[in-house]
């Protein structure tokens, strides 16, 4: 598998830029709800604590055969940062597969742009060759269920961690 690397996806409204350690005061403030960790447990970062997680995922995966890709949000109409997306992409016997996942900070629920940016991610992911994308959700997130439905994942039988996996398969 080639690695990955993340470039600037462009959507309708968004701009989904590649993760730069520099975004970590800004998304300090987007993922400061302690409520966006309902389903995930933990309780919001600090920007400190951000950007030292930044700069691990910018440098990159210690497995050469995995690729860390991850996007910040922003909404170009407002010129904020409303979020992120990110895919682990791992090479299988088929290919590869990227594991996704998503969050918006809480102002921004409910206007479709957790939806548009991971529609935005897997027509990426698919331009690069992904045959499988996957997401793991807890049963109870139904907003999350409904995003992993619009961008084409449909649930398995599957489980982990109390999470259902979600899969898209693309060829």
């Amino acid at each position: 598998m080639i690695p990955l690397k993340p470039e600037t996806i462009r959507t309708d409204r968004l701009d989904l830029l590649p993760l730069q350690a520099d975004h970590a005061d800004e998304m300090a403030g987007v993922l400061s709800d302690p409520g966006l960790h309902t389903f995930t447990g933990g309780a919001p970062d600090t920007a400190q604590d951000l950007r030292i997680r930044y700069e691990r995922l910018v440098g990159g995966s210690p497995n050469p055969g995995e690729s860390w890709c991850n996007w910040i949000i922003r909404l170009r109409d407002d010129t904020c940062l409303a979020g992120y997306v990110q895919a682990t992409v791992t090479a299988d016997d088929r290919g590869a597969v990227a594991e996704i996942a998503w969050v918006t900070g809480t102002p921004w629920h409910r206007r479709g742009i957790a939806t548009e940016a991971t529609r935005g991610l897997v027509a990426w992911l698919r331009r690069h060759r992904v045959h499988t994308v996957v997401a793991h959700i807890h049963p109870g997130h139904r907003a999350s269920a409904a995003v992993a439905t619009a961008a084409g994942l449909t649930p398995t039988d599957q489980s982990h961690d109390g999470e259902t996996r979600w899969q898209l398969t693309i060829g």
